[in-house]
């Protein structure tokens, strides 16, 4: 009886050492493979949701399914009709294709000053600026711009009845000018040392000379043949002295890998013909640059 106990008890032992031994290999095996299924994170995410590249625009876009536009009221790239809320316009237009193909929604966020352009990017309150933007040196120091799509420049724009005293750069330094704060126009005026009053945007500006509150404007070029002269909103004004030749950019965060992917979208979009055929519905297309 002694005997049958003692042999039973020692392969009770022996059975309980092969079991935790299988035990520890295992845990050792999913000590050494963190992406095994019984891990968090397998896939290349977190648990979180969040893209594995936390450096990515275009995967921080995605994920919050939204592209934020930063942009003013500027016909004819950015507007709202008359009795509608919806922006449209060249610009408009187009940016809604590109969150479109991105899978995304597009939100407009109207800029209160446009001067604050980068620091809006850079804080993420929005993900692009795209309003008729003329690239300069100081743009591309606070952003990363994509290839130019339109050529532009800026003009002085006055009443009519006072267009043949203002034809020259010479005879402007006499004027009252209303310019938007930060744009490419009050560039122009403080290289030729002229004195303005800062507008939030260049809607405002043509309002100041139309209501006489302002001798003059400078606005771009494209603003001009929307909305001066015969048959538009401002019938008694017009335009002399262009004071200078420009491009249009899409600006995106510093480093942002959304302005390449912006680049190869715009190129395919030209090609397909969709680019022409929404300018040629705001009346830009002589000013888009071939791809």
């Amino acid at each position: 009886m002694k005997k049958v106990l003692s042999f039973a008890m020692a392969l009770a032992m022996c059975l309980s050492l092969a079991a935790c031994g299988g035990n520890s290999k295992q845990n050792q095996t999913n000590q050494s493979n963190p992406g095994s299924a019984s891990q968090p994170g397998s896939g290349g995410a977190s648990s979180s949701g969040q893209p594995a590249s936390a450096d990515s625009d275009l995967e921080y876009i995605k994920n919050k399914g939204t592209l934020v536009i930063g942009m003013t009221d500027f016909a004819p790239m950015d507007y709202k009709a008359e009795g509608s809320d919806e922006w449209i316009g060249f610009d408009a237009d187009m940016a809604k294709a590109f969150a479109e193909s991105l899978g995304v929604k597009a939100e407009f966020l109207e800029l209160a000053d446009w001067d604050a352009k980068s620091m809006e990017l850079d804080t993420k309150a929005i993900d692009v600026v795209w309003n008729g933007m003329t690239i300069t040196d100081d743009v591309k120091a606070l952003m990363s711009v994509s290839e130019p799509y339109c050529l532009n420049g800026q003009v002085v724009v006055v009443n009519k009845d006072a267009a043949d005293q203002y034809q020259t750069v010479e005879s402007l330094s006499t004027l009252n000018f209303a310019v938007e704060n930060g744009s490419a126009g009050a560039e122009q005026l403080d290289a030729l040392n002229i004195s303005y009053t800062a507008m939030q945007n260049q809607a405002a500006a043509l309002m100041e000379v139309a209501s006489g509150a302002s001798d003059a404007a400078v606005i771009d070029l494209l603003m001009a043949g929307a909305m001066i002269g015969e048959g538009t909103s401002y019938p008694d004004l017009t335009y002399t002295v262009q004071l200078n030749d420009e491009e249009y950019g899409v600006g995106f965060r510093k480093g942002s890998d959304l302005a390449e992917a912006f680049n190869t979208w715009w190129k395919e979009a030209y090609s397909a013909g969709t680019v022409m055929e929404v300018a040629e519905t705001y009346g830009v297309q002589e000013s888009i640059i071939e791809k």
